[in-house]
């Protein structure tokens, strides 16, 4: 018995996404697999996630063209991941890139693109192992990206740590 992760034959594209194992970067990763299948019926995206997130979101209305391939659950739980934040984080950036590659050599066919979160550096480091193209998705605004890209220049500056102390007092008088 092959046990390769079977891939259509008749594709133009195969596409694995690779989401950041949190709600605010999973549904924004499938919307953009949504939206690349739409315009072209002959990519086809897997979607890798954790058993958890399978469980999840696999029952989710998707387009065929975009299948699910798990990872073992080698992170906490979503379910309880505020209470170790750090905890949860660096699980994912530590134990989640073996099974990814492994997950990678049991496909049928190699992806011609990785689209990755860009918190999951580890990703470009797997990609460029197997000559796979990369592309990073930010699923956040623009802005936040900005503040983290410049947060040297912030501090550098002077305006953070943020002290607002008599700052507040001042606006609310300048108002009134």
């Amino acid at each position: 018995m092959d046990d390769k992760i079977q891939v259509r034959s008749t594709i133009g594209g195969h596409v694995v996404a690779v989401p950041y194992p949190g709600r605010g970067h999973v549904n924004p990763m499938m919307n953009l697999c949504k939206l690349l299948v739409s315009n072209n019926s002959h990519i086809l995206v897997t979607f890798v996630v954790t058993e958890e997130w399978l469980g999840f979101i696999g029952s989710d209305p998707k387009p065929d063209s975009i299948r699910f391939a798990t990872i073992p659950n080698v992170i906490p739980s979503e379910q309880g991941r505020a209470n170790d934040f750090v905890g949860f984080f660096e699980a994912v950036m530590t134990k989640m890139e073996a099974p990814f590659q492994q997950l990678l050599q049991r496909l049928h066919s190699l992806p011609t693109l990785i689209i990755s979160d860009t918190y999951l550096f580890w990703v470009v480091r797997v990609a460029n192992s197997t000559n796979i193209p990369v592309a990073s998705f930010w699923p956040m605004s623009a802005s936040v990206f900005a503040v983290l890209k410049h947060y040297h220049l912030l501090q550098q500056n002077g305006h953070y740590p943020v002290n607002l102390s008599g700052q507040l007092l001042s606006f609310h008088h300048q108002t009134i």
